[in-house]
């Protein structure tokens, strides 16, 4: 099957401050040569990292850099690489073009039309390569004028899945790549906040230690800080179509978000 999108792959608001936050699986757009050939619940891309923008409402006033991708993952994976790698081997994952939900049920109406190797490649050329080269750059021109800074990759997930984990998920799951992505005294400072928000839980490198992103870009011996927060659902938002947001749930967790960036931002700009 031929490939093609007359959607730019991401949009970009750069900041004046050394933080960079990446979206990469908020985008829920289809293009009709893959959404046509979807089930009727793939196309309601529930698999999303919902509202995050809205979440994150408060980082231009932080003057930190935005990078937000806009299709979905069920088209291309932006934290998975390139080659397909599995991330965390040994546990069950989806792919770069992935084939099913994270409740295991197929995406394609017929389970054979699915991306072949030359739909796949060119899906990565149009939409995950623009988008790691738009980061990468970002990165550098933010590098050049503050010395060393920060990488903040912003998620979100269901808090129950039995595909990836057992039980329900905290509600703050820091990834450092187990420490080599970050500082690990600005790590530790995290989870310590993240830790005190009331009603809350979380946890530092448990079952979502960071993928790609995290991984490829966090260089602290560098000067590039990457953290990955993977967010649970219930925290604010209903996990259940139509995938509302939250407005009392989200304010309480809006200001532990800010007050977390701020740390990352006071530790980088000290450098």
């Amino acid at each position: 099957m031929s490939f093609s999108t007359d959607t730019p792959a991401f949009t970009l608001h750069r900041g004046t401050r050394p933080l960079l936050i990446s979206m990469p699986h908020v985008g829920t757009h289809l293009p009709a040569s893959v959404s046509q050939r979807l089930t009727a619940e793939a196309r309601t891309v529930p698999d999303t990292d919902w509202h995050l923008e809205r979440l994150y409402g408060f980082a231009r006033e932080l003057g930190a850099s935005v990078l937000v991708a806009t299709h979905s993952r069920y088209v291309v994976d932006l934290n998975r690489p390139p080659d397909n790698a599995n991330l965390y081997p040994g546990q069950d994952t989806t792919g770069l073009c992935p084939v099913d939900t994270f409740d295991k049920t197929a995406l394609y109406a017929d389970g054979s039309n699915g991306p072949d190797d030359a739909e796949i490649a060119a899906r990565r050329d149009a939409i995950w390569r623009p988008y790691h080269e738009a980061l990468a750059a970002e990165l550098a021109r933010l590098k050049t004028e503050h010395g060393t800074v920060a990488l903040w990759d912003a998620h979100s997930i269901r808090s129950v899945l039995p595909r990836f984990f057992e039980g329900k998920l905290p509600d703050f799951n820091l990834g450092t790549a187990n420490g080599e992505s970050c500082d690990a005294g600005l790590a530790s400072q995290l989870l310590e906040q993240a830790s005190a928000v009331p009603g809350h839980t979380a946890v530092l490198n448990g079952r979502f230690k960071g993928g790609y992103i995290t991984r490829q870009y966090g260089k602290p011996q560098d000067g590039v800080h990457a953290v990955q927060l993977e967010l649970s659902q219930c925290a604010y938002m209903s996990e259940t179509y139509p995938f509302a947001y939250d407005e009392a749930r989200s304010a309480g967790l809006q200001p532990a978000l800010q007050g977390m960036l701020a740390t990352v931002l006071a530790f980088v700009e000290s450098r």
